[in-house]
């Protein structure tokens, strides 16, 4: 983070964060916004580059200032994501947000397998985005609408899977690797690849490492982030 003045976050800065598990992508930017509040007494846009789910962790691109325009250039960029999925069951959410209401059996399940259905999810398919998701529909969001215990019809969409990596050095564990398009629910590929399998999978973790040449390397958690503006804010004129 290249930030040695307040006023470089009214330019524009692009901060990338690690984020940790059980914050949301806007609990982020609440976090961003109050310190620059707090400590220089500045209200400006901010906001993020693409969502991640609570339960997942990893890169998070937040833009303030005038790199806000940016945003939205920055979430259609392929993203990079390293996890796991779990075979031989499903939940609501397709992860671990929600119990495990199926199982299913794994026996028939090999390497030989897992090959041939990784093969099926590289290139363009279609995806319906899962039940438990922050998508509006008649103005509600899905979410809503499944904690109500209420079924909707969710249309599918056209997503593109760049390269799908299957680890099953651990089975009933995958590991995976998969790079992807903008709007690829990973919760809803481990769901259909465990359909492919004639079994059931849910999403165990997830940590995205990368969103087009923005890497998690190079990404600071919320801790040293605080850190950092407090530092500034020391070397900072009180009417600043």
């Amino acid at each position: 983070m290249k930030i040695v003045d307040p006023q470089d976050f009214v330019e524009g800065a692009v901060l990338l964060f690690d984020k940790p598990y059980g914050w949301t992508s806007f609990d982020v930017v609440n976090k961003v916004k109050w310190k620059l509040k707090y400590h220089f007494k500045l209200k400006i846009k901010i906001g993020h580059a693409g969502t991640l789910d609570p339960l997942a962790t990893g890169l998070v691109i937040v833009g303030t200032g005038k790199m806000t325009k940016t945003i939205d250039q920055i979430q259609a960029l392929t993203k990079t994501y390293d996890g796991s999925l779990m075979l031989g069951a499903t939940t609501p959410s397709f992860d671990l947000e929600t119990e495990i209401n199926n199982t299913f059996p794994t026996d028939h399940i090999d390497e030989s397998a897992i090959a041939h259905v990784q093969e099926k999810f590289v290139g363009t398919i279609e995806q319906t985005p899962p039940i438990y998701s922050a998508i509006k529909m008649d103005g509600k969001r899905l979410y809503d609408f499944a904690r109500q215990g209420k079924s909707v019809e969710i249309k599918s969409r056209p997503i593109t899977i760049y390269d799908l990596q299957l680890y099953p050095t651990d089975l009933p564990e995958v590991q995976f690797k998969v790079v992807c398009s903008k709007g690829t629910y990973i919760r809803t590929l481990a769901d259909d690849i465990g359909k492919a399998l004639d079994s059931g999978a849910y999403l165990k973790s997830l940590r995205r490492t990368q969103i087009g040449d923005y890497n998690l390397a190079d990404a600071i958690s919320i801790d040293d982030f605080e850190k950092k503006i407090e530092a500034i804010s020391q070397i900072t004129l009180p009417d600043l």
